[in-house]
């Protein structure tokens, strides 16, 4: 096992071979905790462990299902397990929908988050600001942008300088799961059971919509329960497609460039 699974084991008292890796990729770790009770938990290692919990206990706050934070110990994450059977039934698309809508509806008055985040090495800049395509275009995708090679790096400033002519000015700030694909939506029996690994923020709604819409096609169900959205809706997934776009490059690597050439090629960038 590794470092992690032993202090896993240390603090819960639990063998580690009662330790299950649910997920090791080169984000975080995450094992299945199973006591001798029966009763199980999941243990998470991250550099940010108090914003994950409190994230959590926002998406809770706005009515939606997300696991209880059983504890927070300097990098690890104790959070209730949460049973799910990954089967994303039209019923399941449907309380999706109806989810995402309650989360949006929980708005604030700036965009952004009391504090900055990252995905693994990609950092997110979350200063709090009233100009929301200035936000999107500095703080997401320049930033991201930044260590790229020059020719990408360029297309993208390009790009953000004429944001305000994309994007609406004020959107309403509603808060954001942030980083919205399959792998991070619990569903059991046709229900959702929860939102796992946010990185919320507040935000133009159609964000997480765009990053749900890149790696998965929600059926009209989703659609019918979330509501309709404003006119031009699909000209801007295209722009907010291309910031997880650009984070799987830095994430994953060069394999992803082809995603960021057609996106920029689509928006005319």
């Amino acid at each position: 096992m590794s470092g992690f699974s032993q202090r896993v084991a240390g603090l819960t008292g639990v063998a580690e071979d009662r330790l299950v890796r649910l997920t090791e990729s080169g984000l975080s770790e995450v094992l299945l905790i199973e006591r001798s009770d029966g009763q199980r938990s999941v243990a998470k290692d991250g550099p940010a462990v108090a914003t994950e919990a409190a994230m959590l206990r926002t998406i809770a706050g706005a009515g939606v299902a997300a696991p209880t934070v059983e504890g927070e110990h300097d990098n690890m994450l104790l959070l209730e397990h949460v049973e799910n059977d990954a089967v994303f039934s039209a019923n399941a698309w449907a309380a999706i929908g109806t989810a995402l809508r309650r989360l949006h509806d929980r708005t604030a008055e700036t965009y952004g988050w009391p504090v900055d985040y990252a995905l693994g090495t990609v950092a997110l800049d979350n200063r709090e600001t009233s100009d929301w395509p200035r936000f999107w275009g500095e703080q997401r995708l320049v930033a991201t942008a930044r260590l790229l090679d020059r020719p990408w790096r360029e297309r993208v400033e390009q790009l953000a300088g004429r944001l305000a002519d994309l994007l609406p000015a004020s959107p309403p700030p509603s808060l954001l799961h942030g980083d919205l694909w399959a792998g991070n939506i619990l569903v059991r029996g046709g229900a959702l059971v929860g939102l796992i690994d946010p990185a919320c923020y507040y935000g133009h709604a159609e964000v997480d919509l765009a990053m749900l819409d890149l790696f998965s096609t929600p059926p009209d169900a989703f659609r019918e329960t979330y509501g309709p959205l404003a006119p031009g809706w699909r000209e801007r997934r295209l722009v907010y497609q291309l910031f997880p776009a650009l984070a799987h490059v830095r994430l994953w690597g060069a394999g992803y460039y082809a995603m960021v050439d057609r996106l920029l090629d689509a928006i005319g960038f």
